[in-house]
């Protein structure tokens, strides 16, 4: 499953291209220099990680409540028909939901903050700007959230988020490097696969939950329990 993490954000780099591309595009690092800009970007994709994994972490540690509840197989399955269930509702349906109004006044502020920082040129203030990157709203994120949820564990959660950010470095980094080289046109055609590849997801979760006894990808019902260890004797 955390291989899904990865090609998740592999295949999402073209979505992200097109949401944090404008920041990438104008951040400011030190173009003169090859071994600066490769240091500044750099700095800029470990903010991006280390926020994902801080926030996989929350999220893991509430599946892990979930899972020491015994509901680790229902949840993989809710999850993954929540993954493909999305897949169908008309992309103008979901914008009718405004999942970060609750939140919209944080938003806010990050995006103060972070315009404020694009006219810092510093190594500082790259790092910075690549922590409050992570934190935008961004629909690829809440699905790579909602799978680090059935994780189960705060470290499994943050690492399944640090694989998501990983996969969307190679796109990421030619953006900072080459601008908008990836003809809109071409874009918008990966794009339509991106919830096929999220649908596919959806189904190994779902697979998963179910304990087939398929090895690496439906493993039996007996390795998706609680095991206490803790031991006492008496």
């Amino acid at each position: 499953m955390f291989l899904s993490a990865f090609l998740l954000g592999l295949a999402g780099g073209f979505h992200c291209i097109g949401m944090c591309g404008p920041i990438a595009f104008i951040l400011p690092i030190d173009k003169q220099s090859s071994v600066k800009m490769a240091f500044q970007t750099s700095l800029y994709h470990l903010g991006r990680l280390l926020t994902y994994s801080f926030i996989g972490l929350l999220f893991g540690l509430l599946g892990k409540g979930l899972y020491l509840a015994g509901i680790q197989q229902q949840l993989s399955i809710v999850i993954g028909v929540l993954m493909i269930a999305i897949f169908f509702i008309p992309f103008n349906k979901l914008l009718s939901f405004n999942f970060t109004s609750p939140i919209s006044k944080l938003v806010v502020k990050i995006k103060k903050k972070l315009g404020f920082y694009l006219n810092k040129k510093s190594n500082t203030s790259i790092f910075i700007i690549g922590i409050l990157n992570g934190f935008l709203p961004c629909g690829l994120v809440y699905m790579a959230l909602i799978g680090s949820i059935a994780m189960a564990s705060a470290y499994s959660g943050a690492f399944y988020m640090f694989l998501f950010g990983l996969g969307t470095i190679p796109l990421m980094t030619g953006a900072v490097y080459l601008g908008n080289f990836i003809n809109i046109a071409v874009r918008n055609k990966i794009q339509k696969m991106i919830p096929v590849f999220v649908v596919i997801i959806g189904i190994l979760f779902i697979l998963r939950g179910l304990g087939l006894g398929i090895p690496l990808i439906s493993p039996p019902n007996e390795s998706l329990k609680v095991e206490n260890p803790v031991k006492c004797h008496h």
